[in-house]
């Protein structure tokens, strides 16, 4: 039985093969680069003293913590991989000025991670180059729809609203148009898939998916939790339907 019905089992897998690979060279990195990194003893001291923890328990989260600062910036592409291999969806790949597109559906999208991925003094830039994009009439883009896809949004509900962020140079927000948008991981993979569960899905999918490629078998316990986790990002009525 295929895991998801809107992408192929095969995709999924390579997908998340691909990032528990960084996530394995992210640790390794940390290990081989931790004496290079300049630390905070001053930090260091305070947080074995004031966290009750051992030296060793310390060194193992400051590990941790480096590899997870690097392995955050490669999950907002696992997004991106994943969306773009869902029916004519496109993934136009790093570098380019848009991260997906949908010539059926008139659509392109830039994908983040986290509402605070993009620094705020930046947003207006974005929201300039989306306009240009959707506006210009020599622009490929011209008549599309762009959005600004925060997989995790700053509040946990959906959203699919104006992107007029503050233009940094006049100090006030941007006019609002319907075809420039923000909207959240959930809403946007709905767009995507057609399910209204896609991401939720998806998410629930990930042990099962992780286990065969690893052998690591999540407990019972542990996926509750971890739902939890994902309705601390999405709130407790994640699921719609």
């Amino acid at each position: 039985m295929q895991l998801l019905p809107w992408i192929s089992d095969e995709f999924l897998i390579n997908a998340v093969e691909k990032l528990l690979i960084i996530a394995d060279k992210s640790l390794q990195k940390s290990e081989t680069d931790f004496n290079k990194n300049v630390l905070d003893p001053f930090s260091a001291i305070f947080q074995i003293a004031g966290f009750n923890i051992s030296h060793d328990e310390w060194l193992i989260a400051e590990k941790t913590r480096q590899a997870q600062k690097s392995l955050q910036n490669h999950v907002g592409d696992f997004h991106q991989i994943i969306l773009g291999g869902v029916g004519s969806w496109e993934n136009l790949e790093t570098g380019q000025i848009m991260d997906l597109v949908n010539h059926d559906k008139k659509i392109i999208a830039e994908i983040k991670n986290k509402y605070n991925t993009v620094k705020g003094s930046d947003l207006s830039g974005l929201y300039q180059a989306m306009e240009n994009l959707v506006s210009n009439k020599y622009s490929t883009f011209k008549g599309y729809t762009a959005y600004y896809v925060t997989i995790i949004p700053k509040k946990p509900t959906r959203i699919n609203t104006f992107f007029n962020p503050s233009d940094k140079e006049k100090g006030t927000k941007f006019s609002e148009n319907h075809d420039i948008r923000l909207i959240d991981g959930a809403s946007f993979y709905e767009i995507v898939t057609g399910d209204p569960n896609a991401l939720f899905n998806l998410y629930q999918t990930l042990p099962t998916v992780i286990q065969k490629l690893t052998g690591k078998e999540f407990k019972s316990d542990t996926i509750n939790q971890m739902i939890k986790y994902f309705e601390l990002a999405y709130g407790s009525s994640h699921s719609k339907g």
